[in-house]
């Protein structure tokens, strides 16, 4: 008969269980600054809350309705015929 054999620290009570771990992003986070990059956090809007759908549709009639909405889709429509006339 065998008898299974577990290693136990000899002094326990002197380990540190509480030593922080590595942060696996910071040379993650060293590489993208030395290359010149900035992280920046943002907050947007949460599609899954709710009135978001209706809130985004009241903000496109009124965008539709206003003054300046044909002259803000011609030159948008202007600029998109730029870029792809840019374009190899």
């Amino acid at each position: 008969m065998r008898i299974a054999r577990i290693k136990v620290a000899r002094y326990p009570g002197m380990m540190n269980i509480h030593l922080p771990k590595p942060d696996k992003y910071k040379a993650y986070r060293a590489r993208k600054k030395a290359a010149g990059l900035k992280q920046v956090r943002i907050w947007t809007l949460d599609p899954e809350m709710p009135g978001f759908r209706e809130a985004v549709n009241a903000a496109f009639a009124r965008e539709l309705d206003s003054p300046d909405a044909q002259h803000l889709h011609d030159s948008s429509d202007a600029n998109a015929a730029d870029i792809w006339r840019d374009l190899p």
